[in-house]
């Protein structure tokens, strides 16, 4: 499985796979060649998972522009490696499934409060995770409390987060601290199958399973005190509460059914690829064309998921604190989402080119100056989101001007080191819990079995991962948040 093709360190956190690489079992040249960023103590990881021929893969890919870009938490994923990042031609380019995941817009939101560490126990944190747990359906299958008509859905669809808000679920300014405030506007409900809306309806407002969750958190370092302050974060002990789910299985059934259309696209424009799972077509073919649009109302319908969800996250602290969430300033800092291809434009050769970024388990990392953010944060940068393992840390960074190399973008999270069922083999659910409880953070698991498949041991360092971020600058270190209490989907 080790990956033994050519990679040449240009410095102490790039390493690029020439051009001149052809790839296994294939005669296709790379069009332009692939850099990962890593440290030297990740490499070794890095050639192990094989997800190097994926990013060498991906550099084949018809008006791929710029290079093949791979985020330090880079593991093999389906066509593109899972913190992958490409950006092709929107005039001569393909749009590609494989470069945005199954879980359409999975991303993750960060809520502060003035809330402080030393005014709660071990006994109001798992009241708060607990009640949380209650209010927000999780788990493999989980269904939401709200019940959506066909009419219903298609507004969900078209107008994501601002349709939660319309209905009372979140305050007005939200919207203003979501990528995309929330909604991307070119969608096409026609794109939308019924069985994609028979799987959607009866999720939203749902955390759903797997790495998903709802965390407690407390603010334990500040690197860049001016852009926390920007960002609502004051001071050591503050506690923030971590959201991160996507599309659930609306998304993806939009996703298979699509790639199944893209799959024959491929013939039918006669496209020669490395590997079957990079399916695609060009960016202005009706396939092409067709997928964006249901791509689109995928990414509103999680936008719109984890606005119910702040809602209900910001019901159960009323109850338990017995405080306003106004009151405890339970403003949203920002959401990010991590599998997405969106038109942007950006520099390419020293010339502003409009091109479609795919990224897929990567972070947009936009700078200072951005018309793309929110006016409040325009001078320092976007908040940029990076959740880690339930045991460890997740990182709030800021987007610089830097990582126009990498498109705006920037690592989503540790990245996973070992598969779920080979972590099965190695923990029990139950032992994980307990030893977690034993360092100050409670778990409320929706099973055993998924305590197990994300026991910390099973993910990278998260540490290393956003060294090798802040080092390449491709996005700075604002501040870090230790777990107090999780649930997990």
């Amino acid at each position: 499985m080790t990956w033994k093709g050519p990679l040449t360190k240009i410095d102490d956190f790039r390493y690029e796979i020439p051009s001149s690489y052809k790839g296994e079992g294939n005669n296709l040249r790379m069009n332009t060649s692939a850099v990962i960023y890593a440290n030297e103590s990740m490499i070794g990881d890095i050639r192990a998972d094989k997800a190097p021929e994926q990013a060498a893969n991906v550099a084949m890919l018809p008006g791929i522009v710029g290079k093949s870009l791979a985020m330090p938490d880079i593991h093999w994923g389906y066509g593109f490696p899972i913190g992958g990042v490409a950006a092709t031609s929107a005039e001569g380019g393909v749009i590609s499934p494989g470069g945005v995941g199954f879980d359409i817009n999975c991303g993750v939101r960060l809520v502060r409060t003035n809330i402080h560490a030393q005014d709660v126990n071990e006994k109001t944190i798992q009241a708060l995770i607990d009640t949380m747990f209650t209010n927000v359906p999780s788990g493999l299958g989980s269904k939401a409390k709200v019940r959506l008509s066909k009419r219903e859905l298609d507004s969900v669809l078209t107008l994501g987060a601002r349709w939660a808000v319309e209905q009372g679920y979140g305050w007005e300014e939200d919207t203003e601290y979501l990528e995309e405030k929330g909604c991307l506007d070119d969608t096409d409900v026609r794109q939308i199958s019924e069985k994609a809306k028979q799987r959607g309806a009866p999720q939203l407002g749902s955390l759903g399973a797997g790495n998903h969750f709802l965390e407690i958190q407390q603010v334990t370092d500040i690197f860049d005190p001016h852009a926390a302050k920007t960002f609502g974060i004051k001071d050591k002990g503050q506690i923030m509460v971590m959201i991160h789910t996507g599309s659930r299985g609306f998304g993806h059934q939009v996703c298979s059914e699509h790639l199944r259309v893209l799959e024959q696209a491929v013939k039918k424009y006669n496209i020669w690829l490395p590997d079957r799972q990079l399916a695609c077509a060009p960016i202005a073919s009706k396939e092409g064309q067709n997928y964006l649009k249901a791509m689109a109302c995928a990414a509103n319908f999680a936008w719109c998921n984890r606005q119910m969800i702040v809602h209900w996250v910001r019901e159960s602290f009323e109850t338990v604190l017995q405080n306003s969430a106004e009151d405890m300033d339970m403003g949203i800092v920002y959401d990010v989402c991590h599998n997405i291809a969106k038109l942007e434009e950006h520099v390419v050769e020293g010339k502003k080119q409009k091109v479609c970024v795919h990224r897929k388990g990567a972070t947009r990392s936009f700078g200072p100056g951005s018309n793309d953010i929110p006016l409040k944060y325009q001078e320092v940068g976007q908040p940029v989101l990076i959740p880690g393992d339930m045991g460890t840390a997740s990182y709030l960074l800021k987007g610089t001007k830097e990582a126009e190399e990498t498109f705006g973008s920037t690592c989503h999270g540790a990245g996973r080191l070992l598969s779920r069922h080979q972590a099965l083999k190695q923990w029990r659910g139950e032992d994980i819990i307990k030893s977690l409880k034993q360092e100050g953070i409670y778990i409320h698991p929706a099973s055993f079995k998924v305590a197990a498949e994300e026991a910390p041991g099973a993910y990278k360092n998260i540490k290393s991962v956003v060294e090798v971020s802040h080092g390449a600058g491709i996005a700075k270190k604002v501040a870090k948040l230790r777990p107090l209490g999780v649930v997990k989907g």
